[in-house]
């Protein structure tokens, strides 16, 4: 699959952004947040789950791949944190979700939710994301699992 260039405006455009990073992994050390520009960024080793469901592959023929991505929000006024050690920089996170409550429009909170529990919460005045695959993909020799999900669904 080619490279992503991706642009989130409003909740809708956040769940696209959402999926594609299901299961993407990096490190607390990957994350920032420039408080006078007010931008929150991080870069993460997204799974490539377009490649694995392609209509055109047969389940036993997908190879599973992942790509170096950047993601990135613009307006954010306010970053908070919920069990996530930032004493710990090589600690590995998983991204699992990524969600938006408004509160007054446009405004609201955008979650980063991972793996375990922790969370990012960041108060925004406005959507306005973008997803960037910084390079090729590589090989990765398993997918991700979830608990409780059936094998050709995990």
């Amino acid at each position: 699959m080619s490279e992503l260039k991706l642009i989130a405006l409003d909740a809708e455009d956040l769940q696209i952004i959402s999926a594609h990073l299901q299961d993407a992994v990096g490190r607390m050390s990957d994350i920032a947040y420039e408080q006078n520009a007010k931008r929150f960024a991080l870069v993460l080793n997204r799974f490539d789950w377009s490649a694995v469901v392609s209509p055109n592959k047969k389940p036993q023929d997908a190879s599973f791949e992942r790509r170096q991505s950047a993601l990135r929000f613009e307006q954010v006024n306010a970053v908070r944190s919920l069990k996530l050690d930032r004493s710990r920089p090589g600690e590995v996170i998983s991204l699992l979700a990524i969600g938006f409550e408004e509160t007054n429009a446009p405004s609201g909170t955008v979650t980063l939710h991972f793996s375990g529990g922790p969370q990012i919460a960041l108060d925004v005045e406005c959507i306005e994301a973008e997803l960037v695959d910084l390079g090729a993909a590589w090989s990765t020799k398993s997918r991700p699992q979830h608990p409780g999900a059936a094998e050709e669904d995990a």
